[in-house]
């Protein structure tokens, strides 16, 4: 089913339920319909879980997002509004209004838009529609960037040092600055993903550091708020992932490596990682599981912790929802963390212990994304002409796009994720470059090409990285492709290029008349399979 809601626009993100809404339904109460609040990959891989749990869909997309995946594998598809987030998707107003019309037992707002904004948590449970994440209390306290560094000093969690609360004006940030001495970061305290965050090697870089950071904070979360923290050199960032549910049980599910950054932003993610044993796994994770109790937190969270080359461990943030690189977790504990999600709002004690969790073999996930990496990596919106997707034992892809979609300019360009599992690290990155010489996504630039340089790197493969190892990486010329797989890769990519340039002539006006649209359908069918 699909219907089309049409609202007039209003102000963006999150007003005042009203007072005649409904009581806030407690756990315990089943969830039978959910509303995906979200796009791309991951209103997809929510869609697919719930469907495994027999619950019924509801989809929203913007006006970019009509032909999109989600929304035409969702049990029921409602416009939010124009393709700017402001006016769709940050649109919390709309999406309330949406589930009270489906009678929408449930939220999930995936990750980034409104999955940390606790004020959309509190006006779900307000009209007594479950909110599949933390309470707003525990996300106020801990998604909080600020909030989060008082709760860890008051955990006595070792972290970064810096400012406990947001800078009020760019004087306060000179003060905390000298403080602590250069270099420093600026970070945003609603939000992740690299967004709001600006390195500041000198006193004179600060006032515009702090203009331009706290402009991108309100744009990408509402909210300027930022604060201030020590720059540490050349770190490895580990996180810990968490599930909490609301009989005080709270586990945490190993870590992830996720050094391999370019501005702040993830580019592959791995688990477990290559430098963690069991005794730093059981400190780091033990640490995470007392800050989230304190909180009172439930559901799904991570924990972020900077690492250096001692292994001492400092708390960085914490990210209270569903984070990008949940799959590598999954492959190697076994456990579907969207279902457990699902479980924990339903009210339901966790399955599992900590005795329980084990990891086995070594996962790594490459973000897909379209953009061009010669070019600055500049975005590369557009028609997907051709599309080749990756097969085989061991590979997972989370991907919401398919051959004749038109990749929109108004989001974050990520495609897929494409993980890859295997019993050994070695093995789990031979797997990943296979699947990515099968990977072909034609009328676009991409960056495949990229992960085959990180991949084949010698400091990568033998995990000798930090969170600077990719800048360093890019100062390094491109090496010309010399080996026959390298030459394999290059010419496949030209031959895909004319076929797709070929395959497809236009009709002359001699040609035969058009065959009923069956044949044409199962001609086509034909021709992809």
């Amino acid at each position: 089913m699909e219907t089309s809601l049409r609202c007039t626009p209003r102000n963006p993100i999150v007003p005042k339920p009203p007072q005649s809404a409904a009581s806030p339904k407690a756990p315990g109460r089943p969830i039978r319909k959910v509303l995906i609040a979200n796009r791309g990959e991951i209103a997809l891989r929510i869609l697919r879980a719930c469907r495994e749990l027999g619950i019924t869909t509801v989809a929203v997309y913007s006006d970019a997002d009509r032909a999109a995946l989600h929304v035409l594998h969702a049990d029921e598809a409602y416009r939010l509004g124009p393709a700017p987030a402001s006016e769709s998707y940050l649109r919390g107003d709309l999406i309330l209004d949406i589930a009270r019309r489906t009678g929408t037992d449930a939220i999930h707002p995936g990750y980034g838009f409104l999955s940390e904004n606790a004020a959309f948590a509190e006006a779900c449970e307000t009209a007594g529609v479950i909110f599949i994440g933390p309470p707003a209390s525990a996300m106020r306290m801990l998604g909080s960037k600020t909030k989060a560094r008082q709760a860890a000093d008051a955990a006595g969690m070792p972290r970064v040092p810096g400012s406990v609360t947001g800078l009020a004006s760019i004087a306060e940030a000179h003060a905390v600055a000298r403080e602590i001495g250069y270099p420093v970061m600026l970070k945003a305290a609603a939000g992740g993903g690299g967004k709001g965050m600006r390195a500041v090697n000198a006193d004179s870089e600060l006032a515009e550091a702090y203009t331009s950071a706290s402009s991108e904070a309100e744009r990408s979360f509402g909210s300027g708020e930022v604060y201030l923290e020590k720059l540490i050199l050349q770190p490895r960032h580990i996180e810990v992932q968490l599930i909490a549910d609301h009989h005080g049980h709270c586990l945490y599910l190993g870590e992830r490596e996720c050094s391999v950054q370019r501005r702040h932003q993830k580019v592959i993610e791995e688990a477990p990682s290559a430098v963690v044993g069991e005794d730093l796994r059981r400190r780091m994770g033990e640490a995470a599981v007392k800050l989230a109790l304190a909180a009172g937190y439930t559901n799904a969270g991570t924990i972020e912790f900077l690492v250096d080359a001692e292994q001492n461990f400092y708390f960085l943030e914490m990210n209270t929802r569903l984070q990008v690189e949940h799959p590598v977790t999954e492959l190697v504990t076994g456990l579907d963390l969207v279902h457990l999600q699902i479980a924990v709002a339903e009210g339901k004690p966790l399955p599992i212990t900590q005795k329980d969790v084990h990891l086995r073999g070594h996962a790594i996930e490459c973000r897909i994304y379209a953009e061009d990496p010669d070019n600055n990596f500049f975005p590369s919106p557009g028609l997907i002409t051709k599309l080749i997707q990756p097969g085989g034992p061991g590979l997972r892809e989370d991907c919401a796009v398919y051959e004749g979609w038109r990749v929109p300019l108004d989001y974050d360009p990520m495609l897929s994720k494409l993980i890859a599992y295997a019993p050994t690290r070695e093995m789990a990155i031979d797997r990943m470059l296979r699947a990515l010489d099968e990977y072909v996504i034609g009328g676009i630039a991409t960056n495949i090409n990229f992960f085959r340089r990180i991949l084949t790197n010698a400091d990568f493969r033998s995990a000798n990285i930090d969170t600077g190892y990719l800048d360093r990486l890019l100062t390094k010329p491109k090496a010309p492709a010399t080996t026959v797989d390298e030459q394999i890769v290059s010419i496949a990519s030209l031959a895909a290029a004319l076929f797709e340039a070929t395959a497809t002539p236009a009709a002359s006006p001699q040609s035969e008349a058009p065959a009923s649209a069956w044949k044409s359908t199962a001609r086509d069918e034909a021709l992809r399979s």
